[in-house]
């Protein structure tokens, strides 16, 4: 015991410590790696699945006759927005009757006055051209609201979720408990199919409320460089193992312990607390390709717009409630920012929505303290607000330390093995999951597309750089957080900018 003691002492706590928060981040990193894999995984299983069952969804005849299908009003926000005619076509095109179909168009009447210098029109003014070259009977689909004043999304949304816009436009079929809010941007390309499963998923689950479907940044890829490349399917692959593998693996959790709960309901209400602590996680609201059922919405006072980023706050909101969204596994595909300025100001933008969202936790947990509320708050304080900024650069030197650190201790044999391992096999999963896996998988969805990519890597060029190059679209993450920093610390303020699609080329 002397022995031990005078080693301990010998070795100075300062590299003691180092050497445990070494192998504590580099273990952390490999076990995060492998959750990803596990998440996407699943999201492409369950994908898959769906898309086999295809033919079994209900037809449109069928489902024109069938009172209780549900009536959607699909919103579709835009500001300086020159392609949006290829969104509402898509829309429009939807297998879905006609009659049940409602899409609202949300712009801002600033635009109108001041349309962007390179566009031949106001969005608007696009939207309206688009909709008198339609057929009577798709015309009567399309509808455009303009909000006055300033704002940003979520003021346009909500803007058009006003009971004198959705009143008249669904004349009888105004019930908030029938009619469901769809949500999609200007660049989106949905699946024809996303209101038939829909409508055949709350045949066989009447009390689900809100669905977040799968969402692909790709729409764009044919247009994108090398890095774009690599970044879009980077990006693609958050949405993939995170987003929506986390819906469909709560659900699994928490009907787990429902099981438990009713063969030992003593036991459950005491662990409940420490199971919603532990063991819940947040879920992920994407702005696109979501469903929330009307009355659910205006229960929790409409898209929030107290930060940058309405649709996380939503599902924060949501989740504060009790409510439970269900993943939804019909594909939808987006723009990626085709330039490197462009990619850091999406994600400056979504940090500033990251910040702004602490306030709103931290104001949810006083007035509704429970376990599940704190650890939204804890969680998200921990891996957003601090992480985000500085896992580009603590990752890569906790593992350089882990090696140094682990030959300083290479007497102990045990500690020395774990002190090699861990950050060895951090690093293999880097390359395999986010430079090997991901393209794979992603490539494994190219026939379930609503429309048709190539996402292969045809090039060895390209094979390369996104093998080796597939912490490109972190570093760029980073970046876009500093910025936000940055400014905060100069200036005490932020303005988070949208993606510019109206001055890129054409």
């Amino acid at each position: 015991m002397d022995a031990f003691w005078a080693w301990l002492w010998g070795t100075g706590w300062f590299w003691f410590a180092l050497f445990w928060v070494a192998l504590f981040v580099n273990g952390r990193a490999a076990f995060k790696l492998l959750l990803d894999w596990k998440g996407m995984l699943t999201t492409c299983r369950f994908v898959e699945q769906a898309y086999a069952a295809r033919t079994t969804l209900p037809d449109e005849a069928a489902l024109e006759k069938d009172p209780a299908a549900p009536v959607f009003a699909h919103l579709v926000p835009a500001w300086q927005e020159p392609d949006i005619a290829a969104t509402l076509r898509a829309l429009l095109d939807s297998r879905y009757p006609h009659a049940k179909l409602y899409i609202v168009v949300a712009t801002r009447a600033a635009e109108e006055l001041s349309p962007h210098p390179t566009m031949e029109a106001s969005t608007a003014e696009i939207v309206r051209r688009f909709r008198d070259g339609l057929p009577p009977w798709q015309q009567k689909m399309l509808s455009l609201v303009s909000m006055p004043g300033e704002g940003r999304k979520a003021h346009q949304l909500n803007w058009a979720l006003r009971p004198e816009v959705l009143k008249p436009l669904l004349d009888l079929r105004y019930d908030p408990a029938r009619v469901w809010i769809g949500l999609s941007d200007a660049d989106s390309v949905p699946d024809p199919d996303v209101y038939r499963w829909i409508a055949a998923d709350l045949a066989r689950h009447r009390g689900r409320l809100a669905y977040q479907g799968v969402t692909l940044s790709l729409a764009n890829f044919d247009r994108l460089d090398v890095r774009g490349r690599v970044c879009a399917v980077q990006q693609s692959s958050i949405f993939i193992r995170v987003s929506i593998a986390r819906l469909i693996n709560e659900r699994r959790r928490l009907d787990l312990f429902a099981r438990f709960a009713a063969r030992a309901p003593r036991a459950a209400r005491r662990l409940r607390p420490l199971f919603d602590f532990c063991f819940r996680r947040s879920q992920i609201c994407l702005g696109h390709n979501q469903f929330v059922r009307l009355d659910t919405l205006q229960n929790v006072g409409g898209f929030p717009t107290s930060g940058a980023t309405e649709d996380s706050t939503l599902g924060y909101a949501l989740g504060a409630r009790g409510i439970l969204m269900a993943a939804m596994p019909m594909l939808e595909m987006v723009d990626m920012p085709e330039t490197t300025a462009g990619m850091i100001r999406q994600n400056a933008r979504w940090y500033k929505g990251v910040l702004d969202d602490v306030a709103y936790l931290r104001g949810v947990w006083r007035a509704r303290p429970s376990a599940y509320n704190l650890a939204q708050l804890t969680r998200h304080v921990g891996n957003k607000v601090v992480e985000w900024p500085i896992a580009a650069l603590v990752y890569p030197v906790l593992g350089f330390l882990g090696w140094h650190l682990a030959y300083r201790f290479s007497y102990h044999p045990v500690w020395f093995a774990l002190g090699v391992t861990f950050p060895t096999i951090s690093l293999a999963l880097t390359v395999w999951v986010g430079g090997i896996a991901t393209q794979d998988l992603i490539e494994s969805l190219t026939p379930h597309f609503p429309r048709p990519v190539n996402v292969a890597r045809t090039t060895l060029k390209a094979k390369f750089w996104g093998i080796f190059r597939c912490q490109t679209y972190w570093l760029l993450a980073t970046r876009g957080a500093w910025r936000v920093l940055w400014a905060l610390a100069r200036t005490g303020r932020f303005e988070a900018a949208k993606t510019d699609r109206a001055s890129r080329p054409r």
